[in-house]
């Protein structure tokens, strides 16, 4: 037993008051005489052996009762752990991703984590507290509440890797502390693995709430399955886990205006279909009612005014039916001349240029390629069977692409499709591993077969490129190559002209990487901004003659509808959505390990933490025996005779 003021103890020495007053009896007896001597005695000494009994019993619960309350003032305890001394640091996670908005015992399951941190942590106890979003250091609850109870939703999720290494940094040097970090989250299930590196200085506590969620609808995407001149067909993807259900109601919103409704039966997947006219320029949303999560109920999408990309092509005396086929007057603004009859001064307005077997490149087309290029343009080069590698060459050095060797006139079979090529992401269902190889008769040699799209099977390049220049390695006419007959020419040039201009989409991801094109030109210090009716933002652009590129991620925040303006004139709309990521119901089994303790409740995780530095108070209890022994001095002095 220890003593929070043993200086107290010293007031022990008042013990020795009733002790002198007990030996030294202040009061005079008087004698009185009686007739019966004998009598008399006999009744004396019965009396002052009740009363030396008397006396010493008073005296002993006085002293008890004065050293009770001595003791109380000096308050006693004892401490629960050896190191209850040491002092403690402790930094707390707090996930406020979207699937925290999952229902618990008592609201959401970032609601419960807050209030349990407000109700259960000291408030004038100094701790650090991070999110996905935010960090507050070396900060107390008091300071922080206001924070907490207006803590929102993020849409990205720190890795788990990332939560240890973060709060690592949060703790001070000082290796004499006790170091507690904190996670609370639902450990949804990831990519990567629930794995943490055992750390002898900290001591890792997770804490895993429970959601009463058992089923989730999630609207996930939507696309235009079907487009012709009168109408659209408008295809929106929604997931489902939990029990089937045989009805689901997904409403189409022009802004605030209903314009349809739809209803479909979902087990792991469905999708609802609405029909709109295609002349209907819509700032879209999408609404599911669903008990699940809410983040996911709701989906935002534009269909703008489309504008047209611009494809230039520049022929020798070769055949082009074939590209004007492909890039058709609905998406395309297609035009074609003979290099004799070309005007330079077109050059600058278009997207993609495409050289169409020329023999050979001359100087003036050669330096309006390369400024072309450094506008933003996108170049595609088919060579003829017999070109001026001189020319060539030079053009490609001015681009920075890889140069011709030599004309290789063996014949070769088209056998590999680079599927993680930009150009070819997203083209195929799945990988074409069976279908007729389409072969050429010469070929040239490249420098390097870096950026290969599509190869030879000696594994020599036949497409290879980036964003802005491709280049076969072959002519193309029907006597050199029966490549214009296979399947693969259709998404290899169409790709080519989609992504020489970055129309705007449907709708972009927050969180991810977004490059989108705004067909306008600007004048000298304009630039474009990104406005809600709350906010207004000057994203990351690039400005080129004929355009603007606007680079998207971590903005905006919210998922919503934004005006891209110049100044006050709005230029057009963009819809973002949040990830689907969070929408997943799949969580990590977070049992005891030697690497860390786990729980469900942060009430239990705090408490279990402050155990090892509180005490056992006793200084209530020589309170409670000090008042016995006074009511028991009480009841001698009255009823003891």
């Amino acid at each position: 037993m220890q003593f929070k003021h043993p200086e107290l103890l010293y007031a022990l020495f008042l013990l020795v008051v009733p002790i002198l007053i007990h030996l030294f009896q202040l009061r005079r007896f008087q004698k009185v005489q009686f007739t019966n001597v004998k009598f008399l005695k006999t009744v004396q000494l019965q009396t002052r052996k009740s009363s030396q009994l008397k006396k010493w019993l008073t005296l002993f619960t006085r002293m008890l009762l004065l050293a009770c309350a001595v003791i109380a003032f000096a308050q006693p305890f004892i401490p629960t752990t050896e190191d209850f001394n040491e002092a403690q640091e402790t930094v707390i996670y707090l996930d406020n991703s979207f699937s925290m908005e999952a229902t618990g015992k008592n609201g959401s399951l970032l609601n419960e984590a807050v209030q349990n941190i407000i109700q259960t942590f000291p408030e004038d106890e100094p701790l650090s507290l991070f999110t996905n979003t935010q960090t507050f250091r070396n900060t107390t609850v008091k300071a922080l509440k206001n924070d907490l109870i207006q803590l929102g939703h993020s849409p990205t999720q720190l890795s788990y890797d990332a939560l240890f290494i973060k709060g690592e940094q949060l703790f001070s040097k000082d290796k004499a502390v006790t170091k507690n970090l904190i996670l609370v989250s639902d450990f949804q299930q990831k990519e990567t693995s629930l794995h943490f590196e055992p750390d002898s200085t900290i001591q890792l506590h997770l804490v895993q709430p429970k959601s009463t969620v058992v089923s989730n609808v999630s609207i996930d995407s939507v696309y235009i399955a079907n487009y012709n001149a009168e109408t659209i067909d408008l295809n929106v993807k929604l997931s489902m886990q939990g029990e089937p259900l045989e009805s689901i109601t997904v409403s189409l919103f022009d802004k605030d205006a209903l314009l349809a409704k739809n209803a479909v039966s979902i087990k792991d997947s469905a999708e609802a279909t609405f029909t709109i006219p295609s002349t209907l320029t819509i700032n879209g949303k999408l609404i599911i009612e669903d008990s699940g999560l809410q983040y996911d109920n709701s989906f935002y999408f534009n269909i703008n005014t489309k504008s047209k990309i611009k494809v230039l092509a520049i022929n020798e005396d070769v055949d082009n039916n074939f590209l004007e086929r492909i890039y058709t007057e609905d998406e395309f603004d297609y035009k074609s001349y003979k290099i004799s009859d070309l005007n330079f001064n077109l050059i600058p307005d278009q997207n993609l240029i495409v050289l169409n077997e020329l023999e050979s490149i001359s100087s003036a087309l050669k330096v309006a390629l390369t400024t072309f290029k450094k506008d933003g343009g996108s170049i595609l080069i088919i060579p003829s069977g017999k070109v001026s590698l001189n020319t060539y060459n030079q053009t490609f050095n001015d681009l920075n692409f890889v140069p011709f060797v030599e004309l290789n006139d063996r014949q070769k079979r088209i056998t590999s499709i680079n599927y993680n090529h930009p150009l070819l992401k997203n083209a195929f269902y799945s990988k074409v591993s069976n279908f007729q190889y389409p072969k050429v008769e010469s070929s040239y040699t490249l420098n390097s077969n870096n950026n290969a799209v599509l190869s030879y099977d000696d594994g020599s390049a036949f497409l290879i490129g980036n964003s802005n220049v491709y280049a076969f390695s072959s002519a193309l006419n029907s006597n050199n190559s029966n490549f214009k007959n296979s399947p693969l020419i259709v998404p290899v040039f169409y790709n080519i002209g989609k992504q020489s201009l970055k129309l705007p989409q449907l709708f972009y991801t927050i969180g991810h990487p977004n490059s989108i094109a705004i067909d306008v030109t600007l004048r000298q210090d304009d630039i474009l901004t990104l406005a809600s009716d709350e906010t207004s933002v000057i994203p990351l652009q690039k400005t080129y003659s004929k355009s603007v590129i606007l680079e998207t991620e971590e903005y905006p925040e919210r998922a919503g509808i934004l005006e891209v303006k110049n100044k006050a004139e709005v230029l057009q709309r963009l819809s973002f959505n949040y990830d689907r990521d969070e929408s997943n119901l799949m969580y990590f089994d977070i049992a005891n390990n030697a690497n860390y303790k786990s729980s469900d409740s942060l009430t239990l995780t705090i408490n279990d933490i402050k155990s090892s530095t509180t005490i056992n108070a006793l200084w209530k209890w020589f309170v409670i025996f000090a008042l016995v022994f006074l009511i028991i001095e009480i009841l001698l002095l009255k009823y003891l005779k």
